[in-house]
């Protein structure tokens, strides 16, 4: 079994004959026994490096390797050796839950005995056995995509791959779809984790890799990522946007990092967060601008990828052909 389970080397991707591209140099190394994320905005590339790693295109450049084998020349033995969940639930809306699972068991060649077998110990798994026997279209989003992710596993692969799959799910079912990746994980499944949602990469993934427009940008743990930025983000909070236009020039130079503006709010890192603090006061009231808020805290993956990119993970919605945004006030 080789060290990774994915390993991609320069990995381009072009669309429009070569107008775009998707994809500008991508190389990835994905351990075994983990949660590795994938983050970016919409446009970003995620989307398309699952794709090329699932075999569904192929790469336009580069090379990449799943499981050992060529996602090229070996195609049909990458595809016996994963299971894929998309953003959107691909189950058959007009037949039950036990049944979307038995015709998988049978389309991977289970015997009609085990496929059964297999249906109904990931029906219990995902707690879906009490809406066994009820149409996939009766369930709600939440149960769509626990069914979604059954039916990746029913060939028990060693590796899986989830294609932002929490998109579109309230909170709860979120959380009951992460305690899932996580059991998954637990057993010995390693997990390819595409996502937009900053929370669900600092929950889940041990390792990640930060695409925007087709590039990796920064790597690393949760952890190291924050780190980049400091101790502690200066968030001010000012009563007009022009009381904040003025006061971020009197406090700019406390900033590590380039401050991030949106209306009447101020936020940018600072090393010594408290004496950072005291001092913004201090100019803010010698020049009569009163504050409506401050606080400190620690910083996010948010901060992160505003940082690195200029923008919030959810502020792009179109293709990657969208030029890069410069700066970051709003």
């Amino acid at each position: 079994m080789p060290e990774y389970a994915v390993e991609t080397e320069d990995v381009v991707r072009t669309f429009r004959d070569g107008s775009v591209r998707a994809l500008d140099g991508v190389s990835l190394r994905v351990p075994r026994g983990q949660v590795f994320g994938l983050l970016g905005p919409n446009g970003s590339g995620k989307t398309t490096m699952i794709r090329i790693l699932s075999t569904i295109i192929a790469p336009t450049a580069g090379t990449a390797r799943v499981n050992g084998f060529d996602v090229v020349h070996d195609a049909d033995k990458v595809r016996r050796s994963i299971g894929l969940a998309g953003q959107f639930a691909t189950v058959d809306e007009n037949l039950t839950g036990v049944e979307n699972l038995r015709m998988i068991g049978r389309l991977n060649h289970l015997s009609t005995r085990d496929a059964l077998a297999k249906a109904r110990e990931l029906l219990d798994r995902f707690d879906l056995a009490d809406a066994a026997n009820r149409i996939a279209k009766t369930y709600s989003g939440g149960m769509r995509r626990r069914l979604d992710l059954a039916a990746a596993l029913v060939a028990d692969p060693p590796l899986l791959f989830l294609d932002e799959p929490t998109t579109g799910l309230d909170p709860q079912s979120r959380l009951g779809l992460w305690n899932i990746i996580e059991g998954l994980v637990e057993g010995g499944t390693t997990v390819l984790l595409t996502t937009q949602y900053l929370e669900e990469a600092d929950r889940l993934a041990r390792q990640l890799v930060v695409l925007d427009h087709g590039r990796v940008i920064a790597q690393g743990t949760s952890s190291e990522l924050k780190s980049q930025l400091g101790a502690t983000v200066l968030s001010l909070n000012f009563a007009s946007a022009p009381d904040a236009e003025r006061g971020l020039g009197l406090v700019s130079d406390l900033a590590a990092t380039p401050p991030n503006v949106e209306g009447t709010l101020v936020e940018f890192t600072v090393r010594q967060g408290p004496a950072s603090a005291a001092d913004a006061l201090r100019r803010l009231d010698t020049a009569g601008i009163t504050l409506a808020g401050l606080a400190l805290r620690e910083p996010s993956l948010d901060d992160v990828f505003l940082t690195l990119t200029g923008h919030r993970a959810e502020d792009e919605t179109s293709d990657v052909a969208s030029p890069r945004r410069r700066g970051r006030r709003r």
